[in-house]
């Protein structure tokens, strides 16, 4: 196209009414009709809009488009709008300016003239302006552009040959609305903790925890003592300044307390499972280190037994190592090969180099019998320890199966497996005949990283890469029937979590959505981040919480109002110094070897009896090691008179190493096995290893 050419739009005849110059594209991504169109005002776009308008440059004649830094400047396009009340009058094959003169007559219709910038002709070519117009041209022949191989329209938002459904007028808001409505019920029920009530309702004063604890001890208050020590405890939140930081080597991926709270494990990319005493939660004790033989990039996940005699974890292997957890037993972990499902064919021996698929999730059953497994060939694996095999394999997903739980720690029958593909999945082991789901969670519009169970048969949560964990009730859940007719591939945009930022205003809602309440502020980006529900014991069942890329943990309400935020980088911001011999330091998602001091949140587990908060993280210089820090309530305190003090820095093995204080006399100024130690657990990056980790 000639940069000085006149474009000259000339109305004509036509049955299909998509070619109707009297349909005006508007910048709301609508077409008005043209009796719509007589006090139209058109104003002049801006290089920041996402869809381009028009406007007649006699309205401003002070408006300039010209572009001095690029050579196509000058770009002229002359349209020309009928009045409605008669056809235009073209004179046959007559040339430009006959045909300019003719539309030009004032009776019959009215001209503009744009001229159009580099960047607004780009901006008309890319996907928010042609795009849009091809899918409201659906009838016409342009629709076909957006067809797929057999013929039929894509209706979904997402990849690069869909086009997004159009949005209805007034439709601005696409993000789920804080506080939820169904959130505030869900306080109001007495499921998630109890609702307090003013002391002064005038004023909206409550009573403090001080006062609190005076009623309790005089016996003045008229409530009973449980649901008033439940409704205190309820409230205290842990702050985030740090009672102990724990440092490690390598990079921190999961950590759990057990559910009596007298047991934590954490797993690191050094292939090793730390397990500590914690049965007094102030003052931790180190109980011993077990490793996973032959493991591939990390320590995946990890699951202790019901009676805390057993720990199981797994690696990107089809192996799952299972060793016991009492100190004075140093024998070998015992392999448990999930691909064994009793056939000689699917037998693999497994010798340190082989294994045909990787295993992301695995949970112990309630019984402490079986264990689920979620893995990369796209299936839920169900291993009885007794017989040493797998008794069920279920290929029912599309993608990496990042997730699994069972419903209720009760029974073993209900299993919940969250996917790339977007969905979790219900399975009902007793009614599995046709080898399908009893039902279906569909919400996300991106992969699944997490799915945790409130462990009452009923509620389900979920972290999603779409940047939002949702909440799930069991009896809301879609029909199989219903869940095969929809393509969850129309929903998703593709987008990699590993490298990108989410836009937020690039969200759109997915139509099926049938979560109960949508919680959003926190950032699923560069691995699987965890999200759990508060436990019962220590905060009434009153909140869920997340982990964050951006160094945090989010604590929100149930209507996903944030109810508070443990700030992790701030509390272990530079709490060990830079490694002299090193200045290049690996981080995910940044090529350039920044090496600045980063914090991502990739798991959080709340002690079911005290308010605290353990948080397993990739945390220090370019993320390439890792910390645990713990965080209680303090009443906002910023230090105590207790000993130790708080921020204290220690090693795996809970030690003091003066080396994490910059001490000057310490072996960071000599040749050290430290540094040595250090530069082994660093693992070169690829782009094939950034994938799901």
């Amino acid at each position: 196209m000639d940069p000085s050419q006149n474009i000259i739009n000339n109305r004509g005849e036509s049955s299909d009414p998509s070619f109707h110059t009297g349909n005006i594209y508007d910048a709301e991504g609508e077409w008005l009709d043209e009796e719509d169109d007589d006090d139209m005002d058109f104003e002049p776009t801006t290089d920041d809009s996402e869809d381009v308008e028009f406007f007649d440059p006699s309205e401003d004649p002070e408006a300039d488009f010209q572009d001095a830094e690029d050579g196509l400047s000058g770009v002229e396009i002359e349209f020309s709008m009928d009045d409605g009340r008669s056809e235009p009058v073209t004179h046959g094959q007559g040339n430009e300016a006959e045909v300019r003169e003719t539309q030009t007559q004032p009776a019959r219709a009215t001209v503009g003239r744009i001229q159009v910038s580099p960047t607004q002709m780009m901006q008309l070519l890319g996907n928010a302006g042609l795009r849009r117009l091809f899918t409201n041209h659906r009838a016409s022949g342009l629709g076909a552009l957006n067809a797929d191989d057999d013929g039929e329209i894509e209706d979904g938002y997402g990849g690069p040959s869909t086009g997004r459904k159009r949005r209805p007028k007034g439709a601005r808001q696409k993000l789920p609305p804080i506080p939820s409505e169904e959130g505030r019920k869900l306080m109001d029920s007495g499921n998630f903790g109890r609702n307090e009530y003013y002391a002064d309702i005038l004023r909206k004063r409550k009573n403090r925890l001080s006062r609190r604890l005076m009623s309790r001890e005089l016996g003045t208050n008229v409530d009973h003592p449980l649901r008033l020590n439940r409704l205190m405890s309820q409230g205290l939140i842990p702050s985030s300044e740090a009672d102990t930081i724990i440092h490690y080597n390598s990079r921190c991926y999961s950590g759990q307390f057990s559910d009596d709270g007298n047991f934590f494990f954490s797993c690191a990319q050094d292939f090793k499972v730390r397990m500590y005493d914690t049965s007094n939660p102030y003052k931790w004790k180190y109980y011993k280190t077990v490793v996973y033989p032959y493991g591939q990039w990390t320590i995946t996940d990890a699951s202790l037994s019901p009676d805390n005699r057993f720990l199981a974890y797994s690696s990107i292997r089809s192996i799952v190592c299972l060793a016991p957890t009492d100190p004075t037993e140093s024998d070998d972990p015992v392999l448990l090969d999930f691909s064994d499902t009793g056939n000689r064919s699917s037998r693999r021996r497994f010798n340190g180099g082989y294994s045909h698929f990787g295993i992301w999730s695995i949970r112990f059953s309630g019984d402490g019998r079986e264990i689920v497994a979620g893995t990369s060939d796209h299936s839920v694996y169900v291993y009885d320890i007794e017989s040493r095999q797998s008794v069920l394999r279920i290929p029912g997903h599309h993608d990496d199966v990042n997730a699994v739980c069972f419903g209720d720690a009760s029974s073993p029958h209900i299993l919940y497996s969250g996917s790339d593909d977007t969905l979790i999945k219900v399975w009902d082991r007793r009614s599995m005949g046709d080898s399908r789901e009893a039902g279906v969670f569909m919400g996300h519009t991106e992969g699944l990283t997490y799915v945790d169970s409130k462990g009452d048969g009923r509620y389900v949560l979920s972290n999603g890469k779409d940047q939002t964990m949702k909440l799930w009730d069991l009896r809301k859940m879609m029909p199989t029937e219903k869940a095969s007719k929809i393509d969850p591939g129309h929903y998703t945009t593709g987008f990699d979590y590993c490298f990108m930022a989410y836009a937020e205003t690039g969200y759109q809602p997915h139509p099926h959505d049938c979560s109960l309440v949508t919680f959003r502020g926190h950032r699923v980006l560069k691995t699987l981040i965890r999200c759990h529900f508060s436990p019962p014991g220590s905060t009434n069942s009153r909140y869920v919480y997340s982990g964050s890329e951006d160094g945090s943990v989010y604590i929100y309400n149930m209507d996903a109002t944030l109810a508070g935020k443990v700030n992790v980088k701030d509390a272990t911001y530079r709490s060990r110094p830079r490694d002299p011999e090193n200045s290049t330091y690996y981080e995910v998602g940044d090529r350039r070897g920044g090496g600045d001091w980063k914090t991502c949140v990739r798991d959080a587990s709340w002690h079911p009896n005290t308010p605290v908060i353990a948080a397993t993280s990739w945390n220090g210089w370019g993320m390439s090691t890792g910390t645990c820090t713990t965080h209680s309530w303090n009443d906002g305190a910023k230090d105590d008179e207790a000993e130790p003090k708080m921020g204290l820095r220690v090693d795996e093995r809970l030690e003091l190493d003066n080396d994490l204080y910059g001490n000057s006399r310490s072996r960071y100024n000599r040749p050290s096995q430290f540094r040595t130690r250090l530069r082994s657990q660093r693992v070169a990056a690829t782009a094939e290893d950034d994938e799901d980790w």
